[in-house]
């Protein structure tokens, strides 16, 4: 039997969401895992690897793109390079001046109370508690990057082309596809 799909987060949902954030014991943190989900796409095991030296420079700055090793991501060959939102960016900048110690390329990104990183179970928990206090029902960990998907197909889609692969989607998108599938 099939479950239902993860709901798209609507523009006005997310500013609220962002809002809420900000009231949070941990908004740094928290901003950038919901960004993660919902500006680059990634998936509750892929926030939870995530490291710092897959965000930055080897000057420790910020860099332009994620770059998501194998091991952090969905298969054994599920690795790509993402485009990083300019929110993502700034998101990830903030976290890194509000941690008392300057982060360490092979840490956590999203850290626990208890200074290790997040488990992909924390991750979906987190969502899972987040939309549940905003009433949100229907979303979960998933909803971020359906609507990742969703919005960079339809952004595509407008010009003409076809919509690359690098959500890591399973096969990539064929003419004729639904775009609200990818």
């Amino acid at each position: 039997m099939q479950g239902k799909q993860a709901k798209i987060v609507s523009p006005t949902q997310e500013r609220a969401i962002l809002g809420y954030l900000d009231t949070t014991r941990y908004p740094s943190r928290d901003r950038v895992m919901f960004l993660l989900s919902m500006k680059a796409g990634l998936r509750a095991k892929e926030m939870a690897s995530l490291t710092w030296a897959m965000v930055t420079e080897a000057t420790g700055q910020v860099a332009d793109t994620i770059h998501l090793e194998n091991r952090a991501s969905k298969g054994k060959t599920g690795g790509r390079t993402i485009p990083m939102h300019p929110d993502v960016q700034a998101a990830l900048t903030a976290l890194q001046t509000a941690r008392e110690d300057a982060p360490r390329s092979e840490q956590s990104v999203l850290f626990s109370e208890r200074g290790g990183g997040l488990s992909p179970a924390t991750v979906r928990l987190w969502f899972h508690r987040l939309y549940t206090s905003l009433k949100m029902d229907g979303c979960s960990s998933h909803s971020g990057r359906r609507t990742f998907i969703t919005r960079a197909a339809r952004k595509v889609s407008q010009v003409g082309g076809e919509p690359p692969g690098c959500a890591g989607a399973r096969r990539p998108y064929q003419p004729g596809d639904d775009p609200t599938l990818y």
